[in-house]
């Protein structure tokens, strides 16, 4: 690493040079990277994807749908309501991206009181609707006590999109200035406080640039936008604050050259195991085949790796030119290491190991009690904040003109299929035979199909009204519900929405043996899916990261114990972070109206976290480290490390927490939680575990925390005590 960091000295301006062309040219497509993000992610290859492919040939059901919901106000005539609604649609005629536009003066049940809705049918899926969503605000206009508002997933996508770009744009606002300030507060100067912040903007715009190609190859989740920020920032500035408080050490003492190659050396070395434990900890998510969780496993990657590397070349370049400048314009001065308040904590703490260890244990263990209550479900409408006009909309039509038993919410779509066509008197023996299994079934509420539709008990009563009915009144019908070998198949649990009984009850369904072919989708089944792959597949993805970590740190420090203690305490103050998020969120304390807990939160946390908090890990053990080899005191060598790195921790803690806090300002619910959550999860990391926790068991373990096998380090062997 010394050879590294001399080349990157003697080549700094080309180095800075190949960065500003990178800068440039990344810039320019990270720009464009909103365009191509779409959905919540939530894709899965599955029997509910299947199904409604099926439901879209067969049936002729849309990709999408747009409604569009009126509402007058009481003093307004019933006529002038009609007048608005005819004259909205006379609007529409020269809309031809539709494939079906249907007016509420159209069809029976679709205007009550002062409400009504009409619908618009797309051939595309919703993210590619934008352009159309566009083009219909434009011909949609109020009147006065008159108004008409666009909604469905197609709109709710799209300002899904908008919502997260402002969410962006207000936690930067609100994070930059105060990590600025924590930055003068770390190093004094305007100088070393603004490096952090350029290094954070630079590896948030080239990964952006570089995640905009990913598009061509896969579908982006707009959630991309937030992530990428997230961690980009807080990470590089991380590194940076590490890297650039190294530098001034060794600059008191050193030429600016022997500075650079000193840091690359040390800081350098911590910077490449962290990025490494985060790199890993992020990859976790690959095993996890939907689409939300690539995504970010992507982003984060690749943000991880562009954070690394600035902070290995861009960085010390930099520094190399700026030299002993790198106190100019100081602010306030920096108390002397040895006689600060972090001196005195550190033998504090090491005074007491027992009493600091139970107390400790004793709040994470209490954080803790809340988890089992955790209510997960899928981010969905209720992602958007409450004020969205989409979601207004939404909620408005379904509170007036769906009724709360037969909300989609609560529904299960089946598709019974036969050999040969399905009105075969002994094909649809089979499927009434199935209809009347489901409809005995405790959970369900009703099942829609062509017999109820009908009036019909059994095969014989079903065909007689086919066969003597109203080919009129019967073709709604019939064209609905059955094609060919096909019958659509519609069941309502008396569950509750986002069920994990409904869950349970799609998936005993789906593994029956049944009188017929059946494959199922609906809400209900989409959210069976996307929770038996995260639960299925997410152990392998956790035990990935905690043994590649385990790994890592034993071949960063030469210890069994200390690799073993990292993993275990941070198991442990993850845990209590998910205790505290429900504890806020989902029942409902410190102002906040009670939701569920978002499904991407505990993995992404955890993911995230489990590799981020290992900064501080790698941070202070590293120091601890050198002291240790110098010495081959543990306690001195603990002791001297917290001194020389409490500090710059708890800046750089500071730091993530105000950058990823921000987003708890922000609207879309899954990010709110999201930023909450990993900031508290820094905050317990750095504080109760790294600056408490850590150095006390280091203490009572004493020697122990550096055997490794029985192999001893020639450097310390001479100082080194038999461990007791």
């Amino acid at each position: 690493m010394h050879k590294f960091g001399r080349v990157i000295y003697k080549q700094r301006k080309w180095v800075l040079f190949l960065w500003i062309v990178m800068i440039i040219v990344f810039g320019f497509f990270a720009v464009k990277l909103p365009s191509v993000l779409s959905g919540n992610g939530f894709e899965y290859r599955g029997q509910y994807n299947e199904t409604r492919k099926v439901l879209e040939k067969d049936f002729g059901q849309p990709k999408s749908s747009i409604l569009l919901v009126f509402e007058k106000d009481k003093d307004v005539s019933p006529k002038k309501f009609s007048e608005f609604i005819k004259h909205t649609f006379e609007n529409l005629k020269d809309f031809d991206a539709a494939d079906n536009i249907t007016s509420p003066l159209e069809q029976p049940g679709m205007v009550k009181g002062n409400y009504a809705y009409g619908t618009l049918t797309f051939s595309k899926n919703a993210e590619n609707l934008g352009k159309e969503i566009e083009q219909l605000q434009k011909l949609l206009k109020n009147k006065d006590g008159l108004k008409v508002t666009m909604t469905g997933e197609p709109v709710i996508v799209k300002d899904l999109n908008t919502a997260s770009q402002e969410d962006l744009a207000k936690a930067e606002m609100i994070g930059l200035p105060i990590a600025l300030i924590v930055l003068i507060l770390a190093f004094g100067s305007l100088v070393a406080a603004a490096l952090p912040l350029v290094i954070g903007v630079i590896s948030i715009l080239t990964t952006m640039g570089i995640v905009y190609f990913f598009s061509y190859q896969a579908d982006l989740t707009i959630f991309i936008l937030n992530i990428i920020p997230m961690i980009g920032l807080a990470l590089s500035i991380d590194f940076a604050l590490l890297f650039i408080n190294r530098y001034k050490e060794e600059l008191k003492q050193k030429s600016i050259q022997e500075a650079i190659e000193v840091t690359v050396a040390t800081a350098g070395r911590s910077i490449i195991f962290s990025g490494l434990c985060v790199f890993i900890g992020l990859s976790g998510l690959w095993f996890i085949q939907i689409d939300i969780f690539q995504n970010v496993a992507l982003g984060g990657m690749t943000v991880i790796f562009v954070s690394v590397l600035s902070a290995l070349t861009f960085l010390p370049a930099l520094l190399g030119l700026i030299g002993k400048r790198i106190n100019k314009f100081s602010i306030l001065k920096i108390k002397d290491q040895q006689t600060s308040l972090w001196h005195t904590f550190a033998q504090f703490v090491m005074r007491r190991p027992v009493i600091m260890t139970v107390v400790a244990l004793a709040i994470l263990l209490t954080g803790l009690i809340p988890v089992r209550e955790m209510i997960l479900n899928i981010p969905g409408t209720d992602s958007l904040p409450p004020d969205y006009p989409s979601r207004i909309a939404l909620e408005t039509y379904q509170d007036k003109f769906i009724a709360k038993e037969k909300r989609d919410q609560k529904k299960v779509t089946i598709i019974l299929e036969t050999n040969g066509n399905v009105l075969n008197k002994d094909n649809l023996e089979k499927v009434w035979k199935t209809i009347e299994k489901l409809e005995k079934d405790q959970l369900v509420y009703t099942v829609d199909s062509p017999f109820s539709a009908l009036g019909a008990k059994g095969e014989n009563q079903l065909l007689k009204v086919l066969k003597m009915g109203s080919q009129m009144k019967l073709a709604p019908v019939t064209d609905y519900y059955i094609r060919n070998n096909k019958m659509l198949v519609e069941v309502y649990l008396k569950t509750g929405e986002h069920s994990a009984i409904a869950r349970k009850w799609v998936n005993d369904w789906s593994g029956r043996h049944l009188d017929v072919k059946a494959s199922f989708g609906g809400p209900i089944k989409f959210e069976q899916e996307i929770f038996a792959e995260i639960f299925k597949k997410a152990p392998y993805g956790l035990l990935l990261i905690v043994v590649s970590t385990l790994f890592i740190l034993m071949a960063a420090f030469h210890s069994v114990l200390i690799p073993l203690k990292a993993i275990l305490m941070n198991i442990l103050s993850l845990g209590c972070t998910f205790g505290i998020v429900v504890w806020i969120f989902q029942e409902g304390h410190l102002g906040v109206t009670p939701v569920h807990i978002g499904l991407i939160l505990p993995v992404f946390v955890f993911t995230l976290v489990f590799g981020l908090s290992m900064d501080y890990e790698v941070f202070l053990i590293s120091r601890i480290q050198e002291f240790y080899l110098k010495s081959g005191d543990n306690s001195l060598a603990t002791i001297s490390g917290l001194t020389y790195t409490s500090k710059i921790i708890s800046s750089a803690a500071a730091i993530m927490i105000v950058v990823t806090g921000a987003f708890a300002f922000t609207g879309v619910m899954p990010i709110k939680q999201l930023g909450v959550g990993i900031a508290i999860a820094i905050f317990i990391d750095a504080t109760i575990v790294r600056m408490v926790l850590v150095p006390s068991l280091m203490k009572l373990l004493g020697n122990w925390n550096w055997w490794f096998f029985g192999i001893k380090n020639k450097s310390i062997s001479k100082h080194r005590k038999k461990p007791a």
